[in-house]
């Protein structure tokens, strides 16, 4: 089916990335892709993305061509409806959010509902284009703040937020019932995501304290102490690696230097990782001539998080 994915506006690579793992894009624009998407309703799994819709329409954003499209589509509908109008920043027409979405509504013949409508028509302007369609699907981005890691039973600072563990996982293309595995698991945050996406998941920290706390928030997971360089798993025995790369001088380690750390770690990582599986690496400082010694990167990002830290985020196969 072909769709249209409004997307967050957190970052401007990350929510395309993310819905590539589930659609084939055809087009991009401010927070829109057009994309070819075998089961939209997987979508809801998406982090970075705020709403799927059955691709109805595009045209420029102006009164007569919006409603020419509309004539066109000549839409009919028993079930009651609402149109609703989002305008990016970058939107050029001068129409206000209101007046397009009584356009639309003056276009579509069927019984009107603003309050809890059955079906929702939705238009998005980004720059001189609008993108028409019919919702299938709202994300509630809200149960990530839920999950907010401060509400778990072990807390500790500096661990990761639930929507970018999300993003992560979806990133690693893991599939329901299939293996991932965070061989710096701390607090857990990615392998709770993991698991509720359906994933089988595995976990390991060389801090005690992290394992115990882990355990607290996941208590059926497969948690265990262990050396990131010294696994107690066998070969190609995961689907998917993801993994927030320790720094700095407090954490745990059993290495001789952090370099060595993350160089052993991969080394590891591709020794357990199936062949054709991802790995998602989140680190904080340049680590890619390392990564490139077992892996091809496939893609990296940079993620501002304050003034003095910028993550990395590496896609290796």
């Amino acid at each position: 089916m072909k769709c249209i994915f409004e997307l967050s506006g957190e970052h401007p690579d990350l929510p395309f990335a993310e819905a590539e793992t589930l659609a084939c894009i055809e087009e991009r624009a401010t927070q829109v892709a057009v994309a070819e998407c075998d089961d939209p309703d997987a979508c809801e799994r998406l982090a970075m993305t705020h709403t799927v819709m059955e691709y109805l329409g595009t045209c420029d954003a102006d009164e007569r061509s919006i409603t020419a499209m509309l004539q066109d589509l000549s839409i009919t509908t028993e079930q009651t409806f609402a149109a609703r109008v989002r305008k990016m920043e970058d939107a050029t027409t001068a129409l206000s959010q209101l007046s397009l979405e009584r356009l639309i509504g003056a276009n579509i013949n069927g019984p009107v509902s603003l309050d809890s409508p059955q079906q929702e028509y939705r238009a998005i302007i980004a720059g001189d284009k609008c993108y028409f369609g019919r919702v299938i699907l709202h994300i509630d981005r809200g149960s990530y703040q839920y999950r907010n890691p401060m509400r778990r039973p072990f807390f500790h600072p500096g661990v990761m937020m639930p929507i970018t563990a999300r993003t992560l996982v979806n990133l690693a293309r893991t599939k329901t019932d299939e293996i991932i595995c965070d061989p710096f698991c701390g607090t857990g945050g990615v392998l709770l995501e993991a698991k509720l996406c359906g994933m089988k998941i595995i976990g390991s920290d060389m801090d005690q304290m992290m394992i115990d706390g882990c355990r607290k928030n996941l208590p059926d997971a497969d948690l265990f102490r262990a050396d990131a360089t010294k696994l107690p798993l066998v070969d190609d025995s995961v689907d998917a690696v993801v993994t927030d790369l320790p720094y700095g001088h407090s954490v745990c380690i059993m290495a001789e230097s952090m370099n060595q750390l993350y160089s052993d770690s991969l080394q590891e990582i591709r020794r357990i990782l199936k062949p054709g599986g991802r790995c998602v690496i989140v680190t904080h400082v340049d680590i890619q001539s390392v990564a490139e010694e077992n892996f091809t990167v496939v893609r990296k990002f940079y993620q501002r998080i304050h003034k003095s830290l910028t993550r990395q985020i590496l896609i290796l196969e």
